[in-house]
C-alpha cells in the first residue's frame, strides 16, 4: 500500500512538472506570435533605437510619449543639419521676400505675433510643376526659421490597422508641440489631403477630418509655433477645406529660359 502511494505521488509530480512546462511553452509561443503580428513592431524597434539619437540631434531632451510618437520621431530633421539655404535658390526672390515677412520673422519672433491683430500664418502651400524646387525651398525655409523639419509621408501615416492612422495623426501634432518651432512638411499633399469623395473609405475621411481638426486647434493656440507646409503638383485635387487652411499659397514655376 505504501509503495503504491509513493508511486502515485511520483507520477503526480511528473504530471505537474510536465503540465507546468507545457503551459510555459504555450505562453512563450503566444507571446512570440503576438509580437510577430504587431503591425508596428519593426517601426517601434527602430524608433526606440533613435529616441536617444533624436534628443542628441536636437540638442535637447525630448520626452516621447508612446509608440506612435516614436514612429513620427524618425521623420524629424534638425534645421542645423539641412545643407541647403535660401541663398542657394535662384529665381524665386519674390516668394522668398514674402516668406521672410510672413513666415520666417514670425517663427523666429513668435512673441510679437501672438495677439488677435497680429498672428502667425499656420499654413503655406507651394504648388507648381515637378522639378521647380518646391522641396528644396521647403528645407531651406526650415533652416532659415530654425524650425525642426518633420517630413510627413502617406506611407508613414496611413495604416491598414483600424485606429492606428488617427493615433499617428495625433502623435504628429503632440510631437511637433514638444519640439517647436516645427514645420510639418507634406510632399505631394494631394495624396494625403485630397478632395473628399462619396466613394472614399471612411477611415480615409476620418483621417483627413482628424488632421484638420488638430490643425485648427493649434492654429488658434497662442503658445504654439507650428507651420504646415505642403507641396503639390495638383493644387486642384486638394480638398476645399484644406485649401482654405493654407492661407499663403505660392506658385513655383519653371525658371525662364
Amino acid at each position: 500500500m505504501t509503495q503504491l502511494a509513493a508511486r502515485n505521488s511520483s507520477i503526480s509530480i511528473y504530471e505537474v512538472a510536465y503540465l507546468g512546462l507545457s503551459l510555459l511553452g504555450s505562453w512563450l509561443l503566444v507571446r512570440w506570435t503576438v509580437k510577430q503580428l504587431d503591425p508596428t513592431k519593426k517601426n517601434v524597434e527602430t524608433a526606440k533605437q533613435k529616441k536617444k539619437a533624436l534628443s542628441k540631434r536636437l540638442g535637447r531632451v525630448v520626452n516621447l510619449d508612446g509608440q506612435y510618437e516614436d514612429v513620427i520621431a524618425q521623420e524629424v530633421v534638425n534645421p542645423e543639419s539641412i545643407s541647403v539655404s535660401l541663398a542657394d535658390i535662384g529665381g524665386l526672390d519674390h516668394i522668398i521676400d514674402d516668406l521672410q515677412r510672413n513666415v520666417i520673422t514670425p517663427m523666429r519672433r513668435p512673441e510679437l505675433f501672438c495677439t488677435s491683430l497680429l498672428r502667425q500664418k499656420r499654413g503655406v502651400l507651394l504648388y507648381g510643376p515637378p522639378g521647380t524646387g518646391k522641396t528644396m525651398l521647403a528645407k531651406a525655409l526650415a533652416r532659415e526659421c530654425g524650425a525642426c523639419f518633420v517630413n510627413l509621408k502617406a506611407s508613414t501615416l496611413l495604416s491598414k490597422w483600424y485606429g492606428d492612422t488617427n493615433k499617428l495623426i495625433a502623435a504628429v501634432w503632440t510631437l511637433a508641440y514638444k519640439i517647436q518651432p516645427a514645420i510639418l512638411f507634406i510632399d505631394e499633399v494631394d495624396a494625403l489631403l485630397g478632395a473628399r469623395r462619396s466613394q472614399e473609405h471612411e477611415a480615409t475621411t476620418a483621417m483627413k477630418t482628424e488632421f484638420m481638426q488638430l490643425w485648427d486647434g493649434f492654429e488658434t493656440s497662442t503658445d504654439s509655433n507650428i507651420l504646415v507646409l505642403g507641396a503639390t503638383n495638383k493644387r486642384d485635387d486638394l480638398d476645399d477645406a484644406v485649401l482654405r487652411r493654407f492661407s499663403l499659397q505660392y506658385e513655383v514655376r519653371l525658371p525662364p529660359r
